[in-house]
């Protein structure tokens, strides 16, 4: 493990894996299925000034965010290096080279939101995610993950220890008091604008 962190999960993420990942995401074109996606949160939340992404990779879902909110304020937290590089391109971003496990929230954004990233965060340092979203969020939190009712270990592209499923929302709610739920859904694979299996949850403060 690079020594540079204390899990497994943030060396694996800035390294080799997260390289390649962050590659194979370059290729990905059309952003239809998280403008979709992005239009159905919105339902809920009205126009945003601004939003903080945590775990962006090279930013498909940021632009998604800006084609319907042209005007939006966006920030970004990434771990690799590789992805920042991509992430750096797009305009008036502001750009955080960290760890999530190492950021401190400086401001507050109108939305902070995750995109299938809490499930690779070890799951003993998962409440210090959850405060730093919290943190972040100034109304919004958005959480985009995949869902089980209990905890469970996945195995994940051969790896061990580097995905796993819960009820990531209920346990902010239950952490947070002042936390509603808004609206969830869930989107199927097999739906024409997929966003493979994710349950996202919207809460507001």
């Amino acid at each position: 493990m690079n020594s540079e962190y204390n899990t497994e999960q943030e060396s694996f993420w800035a390294g080799d894996f997260g390289d390649e990942y962050s590659r194979r995401n370059v290729g990905i074109t059309g952003p239809a299925n998280k403008i979709i996606f992005f239009s159905n949160v919105l339902k809920h939340t009205g126009s945003l000034a601004s939003a903080i992404e945590f775990g962006a990779n090279i930013g498909l879902m940021l632009k998604a965010l800006r084609q319907l909110l042209p005007s939006v304020e966006l920030a970004a937290i990434e771990i690799n290096p590789t992805a920042t590089e991509q992430l750096a391109q797009i305009s008036g971003l502001e750009v955080h080279l960290s760890s999530i496990l190492d950021y401190t929230p400086k401001r507050t954004y109108d939305l902070a939101y995750t995109r299938g990233v809490l499930i690779h965060i070890a799951p003993d340092r998962l409440n210090d995610v959850y405060d730093r979203l919290y943190q972040s969020s100034r109304k919004y939190i958005l959480i985009a993950e995949y869902y089980n009712p209990v905890p469970i270990e996945v195995q994940y592209r051969g790896h061990t220890g580097k995905l796993f499923k819960r009820d990531f929302a209920g346990e902010m709610l239950d952490r947070y008091s002042d936390l509603t739920l808004v609206d969830y859904g869930f989107v199927y694979h097999r739906d024409p604008f997929p966003q493979d299996d994710i349950t996202w949850f919207l809460m507001v403060k």
